[in-house]
């Protein structure tokens, strides 16, 4: 297990750097930059804030400056703000940003799993179609637009939930942003549960476990779900990062003070330091929730790390 995880380790190491390089040049090649604004600086001014952020050397050697850096933890300065560097923001940021993206995880696979395993009992049956239509809602419908039917309903005309902000960071400003990033991959989640367990219901050792006389409750428990959550291990990894990534927009629907506002910000800016910075961030954590998955679907399946 150790030398099948880390022989994926290794596999990550060019696709980071391929990344961060393609993120770095698309930057500093498009059009504009961070001190172009409505009121245009004098040039002696330009001139000394490009020196100080190394913008007036060739962009190679800016790319080397900055890869340097990012070696040694550096992500690097905000244009925009001399207060805080870059990672100081995103370290601010980040609290918010992860309690929501991880309760919102959580909640998606137990409610997805739940939801599967009951479709796949009841198989054509009502209780199949009633759960199965209610967990798709979020799958048809994006965020964007659930978002602000939940605050219409719940935040205004019922009164039951804020419709923005964090508070104290009590449940209740969490549940709206929460169900809304949530309930698409629960959907999705359902619907990878309910196929892979009725498969795996139908195999040999499940009649096997049916003859010698286990309630079907015992016998998903015990024997079905665990080949049946490998398909679902697999969707795992890609969940998390569009958990992650699709929290900007709600975080700015629901105005978090997660990393998502400093990202729009920046991008509205054009402060390269620190929408490249989160990019890398958003990137690293990605490709490392992805290990993680690679790991968990490895010990699920032997043959997979015998490869």
């Amino acid at each position: 297990m150790l030398s099948y995880a880390f022989r994926r380790l290794l596999s990550t190491i060019p696709v980071l750097w391929i990344a961060v390089t393609a993120c770095f040049f698309v930057l500093r090649l498009a059009p504009g930059g961070p001190f172009d604004g409505e009121r245009s600086l004098p040039p002696a001014i330009l001139q000394n804030l490009a020196a100080h952020y190394n913008l007036d050397k060739p962009l190679i050697q800016q790319y080397f400056y900055y890869v340097s850096d990012l070696l040694k933890g550096d992500l690097g300065p905000s244009f925009t703000s001399e207060d805080f560097n870059v990672a100081q923001q995103i370290m601010v940021g980040l609290p918010y940003t992860f309690t929501l993206g991880m309760t919102a995880f959580v909640l998606a696979i137990v409610i997805g799993v739940a939801v599967g395993c009951l479709g796949a009992l009841y198989q054509n049956k009502m209780p199949d179609y009633v759960l199965g239509a209610m967990i798709l809602v979020g799958v048809v419908f994006p965020n964007f637009l659930i978002a602000p039917i939940l605050q219409l309903v719940f935040g205004i005309q019922l009164a039951w939930l804020p419709v923005g902000g964090w508070g104290d960071g009590s449940l209740k400003f969490l549940v709206l942003p929460v169900v809304v990033m949530a309930l698409p991959h629960a959907g999705r989640i359902s619907r990878i549960t309910r196929g892979s367990m009725i498969e795996v219901m139908n195999q040999n050792f499940i009649r096997t476990a049916k003859a010698k006389g286990i309630g079907p409750r015992l016998t998903v428990m015990r024997h079905a779900l665990k080949p049946a959550m490998m398909p679902v291990v697999s969707y795992l990894g890609p969940a998390a990062s569009y958990l992650l990534t699709g929290s900007l927009v709600v975080e700015s629907i629901f105005g978090l003070p997660g990393i998502g506002r400093y990202f729009i910000n920046a991008a509205l800016n054009r402060d390269y330091g620190m929408v490249l910075g989160t990019v890398i961030f958003y990137m690293v954590l990605i490709v490392f929730l992805n290990l993680i998955v690679d790991i968990a679907y490895a010990w699920l399946d032997p043959k997979v790390r015998n490869r």
